[in-house]
């Protein structure tokens, strides 16, 4: 397989470019029960930049903020927002993963850098992707107990999980026509196998529609990559690379073992989420025969369902989280199915459309 020429052991963190850094802990953590654990700042001696490392379960975020205008950092939110601006993956070796991404042409951003503390040696280095997006390779066999050197242990205050458990899968948008380059770009310098592909006909409605490929590494990391396709009106991808100034990370599928109570909480904490139309849930029929959780509920939660040979889904999308329409999260359960929700398709574009038609974007 193409992943063992550059064999990813799994999401190591994802890194927020973001205007306020304790804000967006702090938002975070509160809405959607991450555990702030570690901090760099002013207090430890950094006086460029600031970062809060947040947990629950197997997801680890990083929020970071600039403290100077003339910052990379600060020069990225005046460009995309707030922006998930690194995807970093834990290898066993940095420096040979940046080697070989590089040696297939990849862009080096940080060349292969040794970090170390009385915790140990932290290597890394990192190339660029879609966008101003980098791919991070992060080496921590020789490195315990503490995010990175620079860090200090930190809580803001306990907060209860929601139940996440696990980054699903990362989607990326990228501008009409650059979807193949970026599908290769991974499968050549990265290792991704391509696993599975969207068309216009697939993925579309009356105003609007794109196309979408699945890549893995594996089984470990897996990243969707969509580009719009000609419709009658704006699709949301092309809204998206309006708006954030160019391609991206449009959102985060992330897993729970328990989505009633994960929405629940959710949106007790007042995340709200796209509005599917009761029409849906007349149409389920037999869909819903296997799902533990009856029908009058997924309706009223707006859970929406999909199955394939494996086994069925339960996904819902929230509403953009912040004053772009840019970066949503998916909430997802699966039940043995590996698909991304495609027979649900239709009626989530038809409530995207409606939140694009309100934002005067359609």
């Amino acid at each position: 397989m193409a992943s063992d020429l550059c064999p990813l052991l799994g999401l190591d963190h994802l890194e927020f470019f973001v205007g306020n850094a304790r804000q967006a802990a702090a938002f975070y953590s509160h809405s959607f029960g991450f555990c702030v654990v570690a901090y760099q700042g002013l207090e430890t001696g950094n006086r460029k930049a600031t970062s809060y490392v947040a947990k629950q379960g197997d997801v680890r975020f990083v929020f970071s903020s600039a403290m100077t205008a003339d910052h990379p950092i600060a020069q990225s939110v005046a460009k995309h927002g707030d922006t998930i601006a690194i995807i970093a993956f834990e290898v066993a070796d940095a420096e040979q993963a940046y080697r070989f991404a590089t040696s297939r042409g990849a862009v080096g951003a940080i060349p292969p850098t040794y970090q170390q503390d009385e915790h140990g040696v932290l290597s890394y280095a990192a190339v660029h992707a879609y966008g101003d997006v980098l791919i991070k390779f992060v080496d921590r066999k020789n490195y315990r107990d503490n995010f990175a050197p620079g860090f200090v242990p930190r809580q803001m205050s306990l907060t209860q999980s929601v139940g996440i458990t696990h980054v699903d899968h990362i989607v990326g948008n990228v501008e009409q026509g650059a979807m193949d380059y970026w599908v290769e770009f991974f499968v050549k310098t990265l290792g991704f196998d391509v696993r599975m592909h969207f068309d216009d006909h697939a993925i579309s409605t009356e105003y609007s529609a794109l196309m979408s490929k699945v890549l893995e590494n594996g089984g470990k990391v897996i990243l969707n990559i969509n580009e719009p396709a000609e419709g009658r009106r704006k699709s949301q991808i092309q809204e998206y690379l309006d708006f954030h100034d160019g391609p991206g990370v449009q959102h985060l599928g992330l897993a729970t073992n328990d989505i009633v109570h994960t929405v629940r909480q959710l949106k007790a904490a007042g995340i709200e989420f796209l509005a599917i139309p009761k029409t849906y849930y007349e149409g389920l029929g037999d869909w819903v025969h296997d799902v533990d959780i009856p029908l009058e509920q997924l309706a009223e939660l707006g859970i929406l369902v999909d199955r394939d040979e494996d086994g069925y889904l339960l996904q819902l999308f929230t509403k953009p989280l912040g004053d772009r329409p840019t970066l949503f999260f998916e909430i997802i359960e699966r039940h043995g199915c590996r698909g991304f929700g495609a027979g649900n398709f239709k009626s989530l574009f038809v409530a995207l459309e409606r939140e694009q038609a309100a934002r005067g974007n359609l």
